[in-house]
């Protein structure tokens, strides 16, 4: 069906009761909860949607984008203020903009922003488990940041990616990757101190970043060195993918720059 207005919705949402965005079949997912939200929104009329891309089970975003197809014109305003009625407590609708039936939120040149939340030693408040994942560990905080760097620039990527299709690049650029002191993130039964890993590319592998979190614990437990996380990165390195992963939970998508 050929629809005749295109807009993209920014998006928030809390991920910790969700199985990511993809539809699946007895798993509740962020798709759902969008398409079910906007039936009540448009009661019979037909629509169609479109995410910017797949997340994980339990992950968040703070910027989510999704494209909604329709046969009539909506109004910007009023369609917000509906559609964040009609959604859950952990849903936020941000903004609507009008684009071209011809654009493709997917294929759309981008750049995101992950933050991955964690903190270390005491074990957190039960309240904190959905945005902040606790190591029980006492981690180097400054090996952890010295290799975290290492992953800064252009790589191969076959070992931070699971269940690769034959199509997949796995020569990839990180232009930020960086652990820092969790500032953006807090609450009043949060640690007294908490971290993040932040990362900024144009695109990721399946549980990339997850991995080289995991990978950077271990080296803050004192298991792995910088020198594993360099010769994982090259081109000869043995293609195996790493087995240790990261909970979902700390992950967030923090931001998307999209090229309109």
């Amino acid at each position: 069906m050929k629809y005749t207005f295109s807009y993209l919705i920014r998006l928030e949402f809390l991920g910790f009761r969700f199985s990511g965005w993809q539809k699946q079949l007895n798993a509740k997912t962020v798709h759902d909860i969008v398409d079910k939200s906007l039936s009540f929104v448009f009661e019979d009329s037909a629509y169609k949607t479109i995410g910017v891309g797949r997340t994980d089970a339990k992950v968040s975003a703070n910027a989510y984008y999704f494209q909604l197809f329709r046969d009539s014109e909506i109004k910007e305003v009023s369609f917000l203020a509906s559609l964040n009625s009609n959604f859950p407590p952990d849903f936020r609708a941000i903004t609507v903009q009008e684009v071209g039936t011809d654009y493709n939120v997917i294929q759309a040149s981008k750049r995101k922003e992950y933050h991955y939340y964690f903190s270390f030693g005491a074990k957190n408040h039960p309240f904190a488990a959905p945005f902040l994942v606790n190591v029980a560990a006492d981690l180097d905080l400054k090996k952890m940041m010295d290799a975290a760097r290492l992953f800064e620039g252009e790589h191969y990527f076959h070992k931070y990616c699971t269940k690769p299709s034959a199509q997949t690049v796995f020569k990839r650029v990180i232009d930020v990757c960086e652990i820092v002191e969790n500032t953006i993130l807090t609450a009043s039964f949060f640690p007294e101190k908490s971290y993040m890993l932040r990362v900024q590319g144009k695109g990721f592998l399946r549980y990339q970043i997850r991995l080289m979190m995991a990978t950077l614990f271990e080296v803050g437990k004192g298991t792995l060195d910088a020198t594993f996380i360099i010769a994982s990165l090259k081109e000869d390195n043995d293609r195996k993918f790493m087995r240790n992963i990261a909970p979902s939970s700390g992950l967030q998508l923090y931001d998307i720059e999209l090229q309109l």
